[in-house]
């Protein structure tokens, strides 16, 4: 019993990350294939996993994933005003981390550790750091 709730609990917040992620990407403009890359999946994965009730299970590194953007999707809201919050991840960039790049392909090809670290950059500028 005790194994079914945690299941359970596991496929609630695979559910609310997925559909959280696919307002992002919504929000963001997002591609099929740019929104599919940021979750590390493949397009048409991604198309069956923004449905309700995708059955699928997602990677450990797939759910990181999918948190961390959530917190950088909150964090640019916080530290932005629109229009600027949802297109500052498809903005040439010269920060630190993007060397005139946009975020959105600095994150893909850097993947989770990238993601992770834009995710610091932008809460350490929200935080004043």
């Amino acid at each position: 019993m005790e194994n079914l709730v945690l299941e359970h609990s596991a496929l609630d917040r695979q559910g609310v990350a997925l559909k959280a992620f696919a307002r992002i990407t919504d929000e963001w403009w997002l591609t099929l294939r740019e929104a599919a890359a940021l979750a590390d999946m493949s397009e048409s994965t991604w198309k069956r996993a923004k449905k309700p009730g995708f059955a699928g299970d997602l990677t450990r590194d797939q759910m990181l994933r999918l948190s961390a953007l959530i917190g950088l999707f909150k964090s640019l809201e916080l530290y932005f005003n629109e229009p600027i919050s949802r297109e500052w991840v498809k903005l040439p960039n010269r920060g630190p981390e993007f060397d005139g790049a946009r975020p959105l392909d600095a994150m893909i090809a850097g993947g989770l550790p990238k993601i992770l670290r834009v995710r610091g950059y932008v809460d350490a500028l929200r935080g004043g750091v």
